[in-house]
């Protein structure tokens, strides 16, 4: 199963990315030590991992600590040795699915006030999708990211990197 696992780290020079080989870490643990590695003093510490165009997970650590993570499909974890690694202990979303909505635009004449857009994922996300709304992606923005038809892993995680300043270091991983 191929990967590509991106460290995107926040410190007092703002945001860097490093590539990580996970290849050699046993547990979660292992995983958020190898984070922890990419930049010591960080402020927020994200693991962005993309797996056969097809799985997401994001993890987040602040000041090394708190571990946070959410995953695209729980599938992944069934379906690969990464997968169970980094979702086998995530056991159920931290919101319920269908209570995560989209709230309409302010002066949206065309919307009623009561009625909102529920996000409905095409796999079974895990974890936690709230994890980067404190940085600018409410958790309905992850969910209808990862929902998205033909929206591919990497596609998720350029998109969650340019709202989060992270986009060009991210992307000059993938190119080199």
């Amino acid at each position: 199963m191929s990967y590509f696992a991106a460290a995107a780290v926040r410190g007092s020079a703002g945001w860097t990315a490093t590539e990580l080989d996970l290849s050699s870490a046993a547990d979660i643990e292992e995983v958020a030590d190898l984070l922890r590695d990419a930049d010591a003093d960080a402020d927020v510490s994200l693991l962005f991992v993309e797996s056969d165009e097809t799985y997401l997970v994001i993890m987040r650590l602040d000041e090394g600590e708190d571990l946070r993570v959410f995953g695209s499909d729980s599938a992944f974890a069934a379906e690969s040795r990464l997968g169970a690694l980094l979702l086998g202990d995530v056991e159920e979303p931290a919101l319920e699915i269908d209570d995560v909505t989209v709230e309409p635009e302010e002066g949206d004449a065309d919307e009623d006030e009561d009625e909102t857009a529920t996000v409905e994922p095409d796999g079974d996300p895990v974890g936690d999708p709230d994890l980067l709304a404190d940085l600018g992606v409410p958790a309905h923005r992850l969910l209808d990211l990862c929902a998205h038809e033909g929206m591919l892993p990497a596609d998720v995680t350029s998109e969650v990197c340019v709202v989060l300043g992270c986009g060009d270091a991210i992307e000059e991983l993938r190119e080199a």
